[in-house]
């Protein structure tokens, strides 16, 4: 084990106040310590002034560059094949978006081979770390039989612990006439076959998917073979999706375009994450959430991009900070705090989303004297170099 020590860092997000000022914890003129085993499991162990900071086996100069917490992407669903350019493009020329166009993506997805959707996700995996995302979850939903679930996390897997059961993000085609009996697959033998490769549980809530009480059945379902419920709620419109989430302990509701002022006192008293993704509005034209009313009440926010082929292909955390920024009421602040610490809390992982002590060595350098540089300079990659786990991924 050797250890590194990443100093001159002109402005440090540590997420700690007790590190530094503020609920960032920022810290001036700071440095990082940490180990590097080589396999990705390293740990910071001391967090501080440069000018204090203990000697290390190796040195990086961050030339007074600002320094956060690798982005923790809490909502993602990188398993698919195909590509939905045309769906996109009638969009922009006004045709409305619907949940319809997922079958497109399933047919594509069943029939490529596992070699082409292992190298999608390698790919997509990649490129979000490119642009200082370390921590990824990732979803079924494209394949909608018991097999092609089954083999779309055990993929997904292979590149991500945080892998979700989808297998309920719409009635697969050959259902549509009963939708009943699919729910049954959903919760019977698809749930059997996929369970030993997830760790979460999801439902598309919404008009066009699955209504309330089948998004009941099939997380309650879930939850007895051990996954943990998140749920896509109120995207669309308003509806069960963000109640049904607090009522079960969901670890995130997702989306929350479209809340009643129940529905946020219910994410404010809850340990329920509001996730927000402004990539989703963006690429469909459609009205933004409302971050600043969720964190005046006391809610808990992630930001995340719900990258997909069909209304959020995106993989730019530093983008959807920039959109939350100038459309969602958010501050600079609030937002890299969101997509670093809130993913954190909507994976309920407390290793990662921080830069403090015992906390995984993942740490993103910016081109940049400050973090807020990331909503400043829209699109322009400010992501210079990149350590997850300790080991140096783009440096």
């Amino acid at each position: 084990m050797t250890t590194t020590v990443v100093t001159n860092i002109g402005s440090l997000v540590t997420n700690d106040p007790a590190l530094g000022e503020g609920p960032l914890g920022l810290i001036k003129d700071a440095a990082v310590v940490f180990d590097s085993t080589g396999t990705g499991t390293g740990k910071i162990t001391w967090v501080g002034p440069a000018t204090h900071a203990p000697a290390a086996d190796t040195a990086y100069d961050a030339r007074g560059r600002a320094a956060i917490p690798g982005f923790v992407d809490s909502h993602s669903h990188l398993v698919f094949a195909g590509d939905r350019t045309q769906e996109f493009n009638a969009r922009m020329s006004g045709k409305p978006y619907t949940a319809g166009g997922i079958r497109t993506t399933v047919a594509a997805t069943r029939a490529a081979s596992d070699a082409d959707l292992d190298a999608n996700v390698r790919r997509y995996v990649s490129e979000a770390l490119r642009q200082g995302t370390t921590t990824i979850e990732t979803k079924s939903g494209y394949g909608l039989t018991p097999h092609d679930e089954a083999r779309a996390l055990r993929i997904a897997a292979a590149h991500t612990p945080e892998t979700t059961y989808l297998g309920a993000h719409i009635v697969a085609p050959e259902y549509a006439d009963d939708p009943a009996a699919y729910v049954e697959l959903v919760t019977g033998p698809m749930l059997e076959a996929c369970a030993p490769y997830a760790r979460w549980v999801d439902v598309f809530c919404e008009r066009g998917a699955f209504d309330g009480d089948q998004a009941r059945e099939i997380l309650t379902a879930g939850q007895k073979r051990g996954l943990i419920p998140r749920v896509h709620a109120n995207q669309l419109g308003h509806g069960p999706g963000v109640q049904l989430a607090v009522e079960l302990g969901a670890a995130s509701a997702d989306h929350c375009t479209h809340l009643t002022q129940a529905d946020v006192d219910a994410l404010a008293g809850s340990g329920t994450v509001a996730t927000l993704l402004p990539g989703a509005e963006f690429s469909t034209k459609a009205e933004y959430p409302d971050a600043r009313r969720l964190l005046d009440a006391g809610a808990t926010v992630a930001l995340s991009t719900d990258c997909n082929p069909g209304s959020s292909f995106t993989t730019s955390v530093p983008f959807c900070i920039a959109v939350a920024v100038r459309d969602m009421g958010m501050t600079p602040d609030e937002a890299v705090h969101a997509a670093t610490l809130g993913g954190a809390k909507a994976l309920r992982r407390a290793d990662v989303g921080r830069i403090s002590p015992g906390a995984r060595a993942d740490l993103a350098l910016l081109d940049a004297p400050s973090h807020v540089h990331l909503a400043y300079r829209p699109g322009v990659p400010l992501v210079s170099a990149v350590w997850r786990g300790g080991v140096p991924e783009l440096v």
